[in-house]
């Protein structure tokens, strides 16, 4: 897979593939080559799935009363 089918993983899938490299380069029966392969898919998959959090984290509102008692959505303040 490319850096192109990455981006269009779900969240879950790429985070299960990550899961599994991460296994992988624990187990340490991984030549070299591989290894090097393996980390760097595992470093955009790491991105991908960070993208994806972000874009979430953006997305979600919570709800607040305005000065009426009126309930209103805003945007999420996260620290």
């Amino acid at each position: 897979m490319t850096d192109k089918d990455i981006k269009s993983l779900a969240f879950e899938e790429a985070m299960t593939e990550l899961e599994g490299i991460i296994d992988r380069l624990e187990n340490g029966d991984v030549p070299l080559e591989e290894s090097i392969a393996l980390y760097e898919r595992g470093a955009a998959l790491k991105a991908h799935c960070e993208t994806k959090l972000r874009a979430a984290k953006e997305k979600i509102e919570k709800i607040v009363l305005d000065p009426d008692g009126q309930p209103k959505a805003e945007p999420a303040q996260f620290d």
